[in-house]
């Protein structure tokens, strides 16, 4: 009798913006079939999708795929269900109408790595900046390149795994990738891309990093100043003539033309033209 691991792969119920969840579930000689994935549970009040008084939810197999980093491992995309088997209001792929599959979809997806201790892109120096833009497109060698493991072994589980990933290369900003997915038919189009943006997750977890999928993470306007060792979370924005004291952690938005300081920072005085 031989096992097998089942990463059941499902999306929480946070908002804006979904996160991706998983667990993994033992079964004995599983097929690699979807329809021999059975069907699962989870607390939905841990991902805001449930209350706590009734927090079941369940996971409706939809996808799977070998994962190549565990023996006998496999990747279960899943839909989220409420208890009594009706879509839960956080499952979007089920509003999706498929029943033309014979479309082609393309995705494009840009990332940066970033750095779990420093909270900057890779090759981003603490309390400073990298080089222009430019360099860093479709760059080779360890000055303007930084990442590329992670990147090589993404695209090799992806392969291993049937998803049809079809290029990979550095983008315009330091510490920026992108790759890209085709597929047939809207609902497997998607389920490639979430798996593969789900193995691009996990492999981060070896080397200390972490994917922010926000396309310019950080914006910092003209004539602002970053003192030493200030750390500046993703999504922020530095308005024009600002100045943020070292050692300072900005978890909001900078208006322009202030002073910021502490951890977390904030707005001590304005600066007069």
């Amino acid at each position: 009798m031989s096992k097998s691991k089942l990463e059941y792969i499902w999306l929480d119920g946070y908002e804006p913006t979904q996160n991706m969840r998983s667990k993994t579930k033992i079964v004995d000689n599983f097929d690699g079939k979807i329809e021999s994935c059975p069907m699962w549970a989870f607390d939905g009040s841990s991902t805001k999708q449930a209350k706590g008084g009734s927090s079941d939810c369940l996971l409706k197999p939809v996808a799977s795929f070998p994962d190549a980093t565990r023996e006998n491992g496999w990747l279960v995309m899943t839909e989220v269900l409420n208890a009594d088997g009706s879509p839960h209001k956080s499952n979007g792929r089920a509003t999706i109408d498929d029943d033309d599959n014979d479309f082609w979809f393309g995705f494009e997806q840009e990332y940066f790595i970033m750095d779990t201790e420093t909270e900057l892109p890779l090759g981003f120096p603490v309390g400073g900046y990298p080089g222009p833009q430019g360099l860093y497109y479709c760059s080779v060698g360890g000055k303007n390149t930084h990442g590329r493991a992670i990147i090589e072994d993404h695209a090799d589980i992806c392969i291993e795994a049937g998803i049809n990933i079809e290029g990979v290369n550095q983008e315009v900003a330091c510490g920026q990738w992108e790759f890209q997915v085709f597929a047939k038919g809207a609902k497997n189009a998607g389920d490639e891309l979430w798996v593969s943006r789900y193995i691009l997750d996990r492999i981060t977890e070896d080397y200390g990093y972490y994917i922010e999928y926000h396309p310019k993470p950080i914006v910092i306007k003209d004539k602002s100043r970053l003192g030493g060792n200030c750390t500046i979370l993703p999504g922020i924005e530095i308005g024009v003539n600002s100045l943020v004291a070292a050692g300072s952690v900005v978890m909001k938005d900078v208006p322009e033309n202030v002073i910021v300081i502490g951890n977390p920072a904030r707005v001590i005085k304005k600066i007069e033209n």
